[in-house]
């Protein structure tokens, strides 16, 4: 079985470095296995650039290995450096233990705690906060040499820009979390980033000097995830596309999956869904010999909004999405109206009274002049809630206003404004 999920791995290109991979195997093929991936909660919710190493996680416990998630309330209080240039703005206690338990929350919905090899969640806040300097120098820090730390790409590519002790002695910390997960759960494998190879490898380093040269702990890396244009991955014009509804909706995560390039889709379909090679296979001939359909990005981003927001959020977004191509809005409800109108032009009147459309039009600059907004309602190209008008009297009232909150009006077929009231 564990056989299947290493050369699956390596079908869907997750797999960019291991430490044994002989090892790993029969270790994988022996027994049910703990493993462990980790994230610092610089934030208050995980982006889409974070997702990879978890869903690889997940795909080990779909296959009886067991996980285990690390929350880094102590390391995140100092940061990784691994690709970064210069030193982390440090945050208070308060603000952390908030990211923590956000960083929780977006957990649950993509493990199952349930059953033998159910999800663990944990906190190395719990062991490292409680190590005293005396401590950590003998027990831990006696045990890598500096030399060794500084041959770490994570490490070397900092010393010319200056990096401080504290973010030095990171990779030390994370060492102690493996040994820590070693001796408590037996946890055999740690994988991350392609960017974690040098704090993977110290934990391995850790755990041999610590728990004697029989002892057995692997690493995996997952390459960086590229876009084929060379633009960055999870990037949009408004920032990156996180898992937090409320920082990026459904509707914005949906439709961030489906414009996907034809050139990156099988890609993602590989990395990020738990679709089988069968189906993925069959969208990609799809791609190839009927891309007008778009059946492959809209499998993606439907997997995708499902696995991160549920079949509720994923249905509502499907709904804006047909509703504002067909130019049918009012069958939206307020909520998706906010959604699908969340990054749209907007104007809010002064006053609630009525107005004449040719007015609210130069007003909300729909259109630029009085004429030209004449010609725009007499040419047809203007409709108030998905209802063409043509008549140049028309008179804009609360009865146009869904929810007694918004009116929408489109000039042409994309270019919606809402109206605030």
């Amino acid at each position: 079985m564990s056989k299947e999920l290493l050369q699956d791995l390596q079908w869907r290109g997750i797999i960019y470095q291991q430490t044994d991979e002989e090892g790993l195997q029969e270790q994988l093929e022996k027994e049910s296995t703990a493993l462990y991936c980790g994230v610092d909660p610089t934030a208050d919710s995980m982006h889409i650039g974070h997702l990879l190493p978890f869903l690889t996680l997940r795909r080990f416990q779909q296959h009886g290995h067991k996980p285990i998630i690390l929350v880094g309330g102590a390391t995140g209080m100092i940061g990784d450096p691994s690709g970064k240039k210069q030193e982390r703005q440090l945050q208070s206690v308060e603000t952390i233990q908030h990211n923590v338990d956000c960083l929780k929350k977006q957990m649950e919905r993509l493990f199952s705690f349930e059953g033998e090899n159910g999800a663990i969640m944990t906190n190395n806040y719990d062991w490292i906060s409680s190590l005293d300097m005396i401590t950590f120098l003998r027990d831990y820090g006696k045990h890598i040499g500096v030399n060794y730390m500084l041959s770490k790409d994570i490490v070397s590519s900092r010393l010319e820009a200056g990096i401080s002790y504290t973010e030095f002695t990171y990779t030390i910390l994370q060492a102690i979390d493996f040994n820590h997960l070693y001796e408590t759960y037996n946890c055999k494998l740690q994988i991350g980033g392609s960017d974690q190879w040098g704090n993977i490898t110290t934990g391995l380093e850790m755990i041999r000097k610590l728990q004697g040269e029989g002892s057995k702990a692997y690493g995996l890396t997952i390459p960086l995830v590229t876009k084929a244009d060379g633009t960055k991955f999870g990037k949009t014009e408004s920032g990156a596309v996180w898992l937090d509804a409320e920082k990026t909706t459904p509707y914005e995560f949906y439709q961030f999956w489906i414009n996907t390039a034809d050139l990156d889709t099988v890609k993602y379909l590989k990395i990020f869904t738990f679709l089988s090679r069968e189906e993925i296979e069959a969208l990609e001939e799809s791609l190839r010999t009927e891309p007008h359909l778009r059946k492959a990005q809209k499998a993606l981003a439907e997997e995708m909004t499902r696995l991160v927001h549920g079949q509720e959020a994923l249905d509502t977004a499907k709904n804006i999405t047909q509703a504002l191509f067909s130019g049918d809005v009012k069958s939206l409800t307020a909520d998706e109206i906010k959604q699908g109108f969340k990054d749209m032009p907007s104007y809010q009147p002064e006053n609630k009274d009525d107005m004449l459309l040719v007015d609210l039009l130069v007003n909300a600059k729909i259109s630029p002049s009085k004429r030209q907004a004449r010609e725009d309602i007499t040419n047809g190209a203007i409709s108030v809630n998905g209802e063409k008008v043509t008549d140049v009297q028309y008179m804009v009232t609360e009865s146009d206003r869904m929810d007694g909150q918004f009116t929408i009006i489109r000039r042409g077929k994309k270019k919606y404004t809402l109206i605030q009231y």
